[in-house]
């Protein structure tokens, strides 16, 4: 691995203010990422790992200590950097889809495309590409609100997808979703990052979706309880194209 990593956090502190009632959602929190690696961040709801996902995906700034994404602090970074690397080398999954629901599958996939520097004759090269990736070829052209929730989240990811990002923050993606559909959204993960070398920093709630990770770093009221790896993998599944 390149000992220089990709992402790292040095005694990250974020307090929010609630009519002049601070409320510390991190305390003192440090790690490094390397490029490659499948991170998941654990713990209870309200213990501060999505904002800690929200300040490593440039969506939110810490109070105190220091963030840096290849080697930079984002202080460095000026604000058309900023939106130039969320758009071109992160992608983000949420538990809630963010979907357009009237938009097909496609057209949901091409809009991240609209923010970049790739020409648009390329478009849906790129988007029909994304979509086989997470096997949903079938409903290509069907409209985000007659798909299921299992769906919805992998049109969800091949959006994430499109623009080939470095690392994808997924926040709660199985959340939303039974079982076996989260089990399916896993695996499509777990193949990005063994497969296609994608970063992968997942945060959860659920031990199982832990597991699929290399690593899991455990948080507890901001702070980090624990930093070990996984010692076992799931094999990821195939997906018909």
């Amino acid at each position: 691995m390149n000992s220089s990593p990709l992402i790292e956090a040095k005694n990250l502190i974020k307090i929010y203010e609630d009519d002049g009632v601070p409320t510390p959602a991190l305390q003192g929190v440090s790690f490094t990422v390397q490029s490659g690696e499948f991170v998941a961040i654990m713990g209870p709801s309200g213990c501060g790992k999505s904002t800690l996902l929200h300040i490593m995906g440039f969506l939110d700034r810490q109070t105190e200590g220091v963030y840096e994404f290849e080697g930079r602090p984002i202080e460095s970074y000026n604000d058309e950097e900023l939106a130039h690397i969320r758009n071109k080398k992160m992608g983000f999954i949420f538990q809630t889809f963010n979907l357009l629901p009237r938009l097909t599958v496609l057209d949901n996939v091409k809009l991240p495309l609209l923010y970049s520097e790739i020409k648009e004759s390329l478009w849906e090269q790129k988007a029909k590409r994304a979509i086989e990736s997470v096997g949903l070829s079938r409903r290509m052209n069907h409209e985000s609100l007659k798909l299921s929730g299992g769906e919805k989240q992998r049109v969800a990811i091949a959006r994430a997808l499109v623009n080939d990002p470095q690392v994808i923050f997924a926040d709660e993606p199985t959340g939303n979703l039974d079982s076996k559909s989260g089990q399916t959204i896993m695996s499509i993960l777990q193949k990005l990052n063994i497969e296609d070398k994608h970063t992968v920093i997942l945060v959860t709630h659920e031990t199982y979706t832990a597991e699929h990770a290399q690593r899991i770093i455990r948080v507890l009221d901001g702070k980090i309880e624990s930093d070990k790896p996984v010692e076992r993998r799931h094999a990821s599944e195939e997906f018909s194209k």
